[in-house]
């Protein structure tokens, strides 16, 4: 016997047992993106290299050391799209969807990072991503914040909390990158292999580190809003009113700087401390400057992502619980023309009770055994037939999760009464 093929690592299987939260997730924000005037997009997985060295930035950690990237047989080089944003940008542009126009778009669906895996963050990870393409007004950026607050709310999850930033307009962060530059490079022998190695190309990220033996030099390094415009501080100040208004508690973190290059103005991440050292859960901000980037006009955008992976774990951590839901009935038959007549009568009955989940028992099986199967289910009725009830076209109907005792139908009052039982469920 052949060994067993093992998956890919770090691309996950989603069992039965998760489904519901993955279908609750989806469901939930899908609903809500709607009611904001989100319209759904779905984007390729594979896009041209270029689209993402350009878009999230060459000295980016996710360019540099995470992508799938391979040539393909026309020797063009691919990636599989490690984010969304790009992507749904350069469909707007390939689209003609962003001419003069303004778009809320949302898209859900896997990624694909070469990292280390471990809880909560996975080589192929799932997405769902929102973008405002088109809106400068500040509003729109704290709009998405409070729809991602509700979602929270909607989901049953409650260990989370926001946490807000300005990267200022690019003339003030070039200002910043500047003085980041000389305040390292006073400490550089202070500095890890990746903080040497951003030093000179993209020295915000050093404000990411985890290295705990550099905490104290990055906490004492410059501070962004020092060297915010005006015009950003009041972008800020009116995103920070809104949520205020609309009772969404933050958290000021002047060292929140999110990782990609097309970030400006407001970022802001959920973030939470039930699941170890994966705490964002979901993050973003404006990316001003990204549609001119990818070859279209100045176009203000603003949107955010969610790790579809660390929500679920998040819903379990918060206690909240879902399976999924017993079927209605269990066809119970036994003997050749029983056998033949139920395969038919559920496919019937399917038809004429909409919402109906009814469920072959193993029809080799004798009667005890289907029973005992039909019970384990968990579905509420039992059909029986047998080779009586195929003679006098009638069929059993049995409450498995009542007092007992079973009834002799026909088809149509078989019909009227499973009709009945659906009601409180619809």
């Amino acid at each position: 016997m052949a060994a067993p093929i093992q998956p890919v690592r770090g691309m996950n299987d989603i069992l039965p047992a998760d489904a519901p939260y993955w279908a609750r997730l989806e469901a939930e924000a899908g609903r809500l993106l709607g009611e904001y005037g989100f319209r759904q997009i779905r984007i390729p997985v594979l896009e041209r290299t270029e689209l993402f060295s350009r878009g999230i930035g060459e000295a980016t950690d996710i360019v540099e050391k995470e992508m799938y990237t391979f040539l393909d047989r026309n020797n063009e080089q691919m990636t599989m799209r490690p984010e969304a944003t790009a992507g749904i940008v350069r469909a707007g542009l390939s689209n003609g969807l962003l001419h003069n126009q303004q778009q809320k778009l949302w898209c859900v669906g896997p990624m694909f990072r070469y990292e280390k895996p471990q809880k909560g963050r996975y080589r192929q990870f799932h997405q769902i991503s929102a973008e405002a393409i088109g809106f400068a007004d500040a509003e729109f950026d704290a709009e998405l914040i409070v729809l991602s607050a509700r979602l929270w709310q909607a989901l049953g999850i409650r260990s989370v909390r926001l946490e807000l930033n300005s990267l200022g307009a690019a003339a003030a962060r070039a200002d910043y990158k500047h003085a980041l530059v000389e305040y390292f490079s006073r400490h550089a022998d202070r500095l890890d292999e990746d903080s040497t190695r951003r030093l000179g190309r993209n020295p915000l990220r050093i404000l990411d580190s985890k290295n705990p033996s550099m905490r104290d030099i990055v906490e004492r390094a410059p501070v962004l809003r020092e060297f915010l415009d005006t015009e950003s501080i009041d972008h800020f100040t009116t995103v920070q009113n809104c949520l205020a208004d609309a009772g969404i508690p933050f958290v000021l973190n002047p060292r929140l700087v999110r990782g990609l290059d097309y970030y400006s103005r407001t970022v802001f991440e959920w973030v939470t401390d039930q699941l170890g050292s994966q705490g964002a859960i979901s993050g973003g901000g404006r990316y001003d400057g990204l549609v001119s980037e990818l070859g279209g006009r100045e176009t203000p955008a603003v949107g955010w992502a969610l790790g579809m992976e660390r929500v679920v774990e998040l819903m379990r951590a918060d206690g909240v619980a879902l399976t999924e839901p017993a079927p209605d009935v269990c066809l119970v038959a036994v003997g050749n023309a029983a056998r033949r007549r139920g395969f038919a009568l559920a496919e019937s009955l399917r038809q004429a009770v909409p919402g109906l989940v009814i469920v072959l028992g193993q029809p080799s099986a004798g009667f005890k055994a289907q029973l005992k199967r039909a019970d384990r289910s968990g579905a509420r009725l039992a059909l029986i037939l047998g080779d009586d009830e195929v003679a006098s076209g009638r069929i059993g109907l049995k409450d498995l999760r009542g007092p007992g005792g079973q009834e002799s139908l026909t088809e149509p009052e078989l019909v009227v009464r499973l009709r009945k039982a659906k009601q409180p469920l619809e």
